[in-house]
């Protein structure tokens, strides 16, 4: 993997060059800062399930990579000492998600309690919550997915 800078490229470039999953979907990325990742995910019909809207397996990558866009937003600067990995997640479908959906991800402690971890030497893990939501704004999805960043070497 090439380790790229935030500040040499976009997020959403940033993932879709490290993380070719990422480009799978034709992700759109609508806001990425260190507070919140705005992604949605096109209404296309290679990607429906057995009821014509987004598979459950879409909906996840789309709140996955929307909780990758903040860690790197947030952590980026750390990319020389640490790599971020997804630890474990958690999806819960709430309601049927038809047409486009967009995915909200918010990061669950501050990114100074996050670094201060690293800076002491630990393999610090902090949640992501998202919200999937269709275009009429009802919740479809909630996701958390509980990330590390593990020290290099």
């Amino acid at each position: 993997m090439t380790v790229m800078s935030a500040d040499q490229m976009s997020i959403g470039e940033m993932l879709a060059a490290t993380v070719p999953m990422a480009r799978t979907l034709n992700l759109q990325f609508q806001e990425t800062t260190a507070e919140r990742a705005v992604l949605s995910l096109p209404d296309q019909g290679e990607y429906h399930n057995h009821v014509g809207g987004p598979h459950a397996g879409a909906m996840f990558t789309l709140g996955e990579s929307a909780s990758g866009a903040i860690v790197l937003a947030a952590f980026g600067d750390q990319l020389s000492r640490a790599v971020p990995l997804a630890v474990r997640a958690e999806i819960a479908y709430k309601k049927l998600a038809m047409g486009a959906v967009t995915a909200t991800a918010t990061l669950g402690r501050p990114a100074t309690e996050v670094v201060a971890e690293l800076d002491a030497g630990q393999r610090p893990e902090f949640p992501v919550t998202i919200e999937i939501r269709r275009a009429d704004g009802a919740i479809t999805g909630e996701m958390t997915v509980v990330w590390t960043l593990r020290p290099n070497g």
